[in-house]
């Protein structure tokens, strides 16, 4: 699925990356814990999280995850921001809740990840 398909379906705001769109995403994930991301198989995965940080930007980019959701419709500061760009990963919030986010693509085939990398 393209990126610019789950922004309509989560109604997501891209922060950076918005030509980007086309970027294809295989599966998604959700959590917190940016460990549970690095022991999955993340790569052209999309993840979904509350947490607005660099740490999450880093995660992402050492896991190989195409795409970053944040939920409940946090702002990062804009050093997370400006990560995103230096790591050209793209950075997108949206209002819904973890659950509700991770329904939706569900809803819409998008699979989940796998335990092992």
């Amino acid at each position: 699925m393209q990126l610019n398909e789950i922004v309509k379906i989560l109604n997501a705001d891209f922060l950076f990356g918005h030509g980007m769109g086309f970027r294809e995403i295989s599966r998604a994930g959700a959590s917190d814990l940016m460990s549970d991301i690095l022991a999955a198989n993340s790569e052209h995965t999309l993840l979904l999280t509350g947490l607005a940080t660099e740490q999450v930007v880093r995660t992402a980019s050492i896991a190989g995850v195409a795409a970053v959701v944040l939920i409940r419709g946090k702002k990062p500061a804009q050093g997370v921001v400006d990560l995103a760009k230096e790591e050209e990963l793209p950075l997108l919030t949206t209002t819904l809740s973890m659950f509700v986010a991770s329904g939706r693509l569900f809803e819409c085939g998008m699979p989940g990840l796998s335990n092992t990398r």
